[in-house]
């Protein structure tokens, strides 16, 4: 009887034994699969930073010969712009945000009108005569954010002469005429009216001296931003041209030759020689 009951807790140790390396197998396997998937989950998450660097946002046009991505919409947007009838009889603006912001434009552009622009900088006038008859939901914006003063008082954030991209880049509500603006800043060159829009004017569009042109952080995402070109540059057609530099180029020139305080990753940087914006004149005929 004695050695019936050892020889039973023996075989009881066994199973205890087998079962309890089966349970520990089974704890390794499950840790492995979850460090394989926190690993892969790991890798997505930079892989998305980095998209985020290297994409950039906030209405940052990006010198590139070739067009990427990274400096312009997709051929689709592209053909969905172009077929837009111009002059537009009929705008739509999208709100994306409503903290302190104007109201939006109206969505029925006088598109008979021709307008011309005055940009009163600190360091001179620019003029600019407005394309309403090629892209007249952007003019129609332009002419709105300038009659309520929303420009007075900005700087333009970024100048940029080499590269390939020769451009001054001004209406971020964010870049106040009293800051000291950083090229670290996690805000600069992001604001934007509260509301966005459609490109336009994109078919064969080319960025040369004298073109004023929107910013934008993606395909039909034009909002305050814009950039004045004094010098021919090499950009992909995925900024909505809106306007030609009849006077004040030379303001552009001295300031980009200047150079900057700091560099955006972007390329260009901050200007050395400050440009405020005390206001935007529209003359209408």
């Amino acid at each position: 009887m004695a050695g019936s009951r050892e020889r039973e807790r023996r075989r009881a140790r066994e199973r205890y034994e087998r079962q309890r390396e089966l349970r520990l197998a089974r704890r390794r396997k499950l840790r492995q699969r979850l460090g394989v998937g926190l690993a892969v989950a790991c890798v997505l998450g930079l892989a998305a930073g980095l998209t985020i660097v290297f994409t950039g946002g906030g209405g940052t046009p990006k010198a590139s010969p070739s067009a990427s991505k990274s400096a312009s919409p997709s051929a689709t947007a592209t053909t969905s712009a172009a077929a837009v009838a111009e002059p537009a009889t009929h705008c739509t603006y999208t709100q994306t945000d409503s903290t302190g912001k104007p109201a939006m434009p109206s969505t029925t552009p006088d598109y008979k009108a021709a307008y011309t622009a005055t940009i009163n900088t600190n360091r001179g006038k620019i003029v600019i005569n407005l394309l309403n008859s090629k892209a007249t939901c952007t003019v129609n914006s332009f002419v709105h954010l300038a009659e309520t003063n929303f420009w007075n008082n900005t700087q333009c954030h970024r100048v940029s002469n080499s590269d390939g991209l020769f451009m001054l880049q001004c209406g971020d509500p964010t870049a106040a005429a009293s800051q000291k603006l950083s090229c670290s800043s996690t805000t600069l060159g992001t604001g934007g009216p509260g509301y966005a829009f459609n490109d336009e004017n994109l078919t064969g569009a080319t960025y040369k001296a004298g073109t004023v042109a929107m910013a934008n952080s993606g395909a039909n995402t034009n909002g305050s931003q814009f950039f004045l070109v004094f010098k021919d540059t090499t950009l992909g057609p995925s900024y909505t041209p809106f306007g030609t530099i009849t006077s004040g180029l030379d303001i552009l020139q001295n300031v980009a030759n200047a150079g900057t305080s700091c560099t955006f990753s972007a390329g260009g940087g901050v200007p050395k020689e400050k440009v405020v914006i005390n206001s935007v004149t529209i003359k209408k005929t």
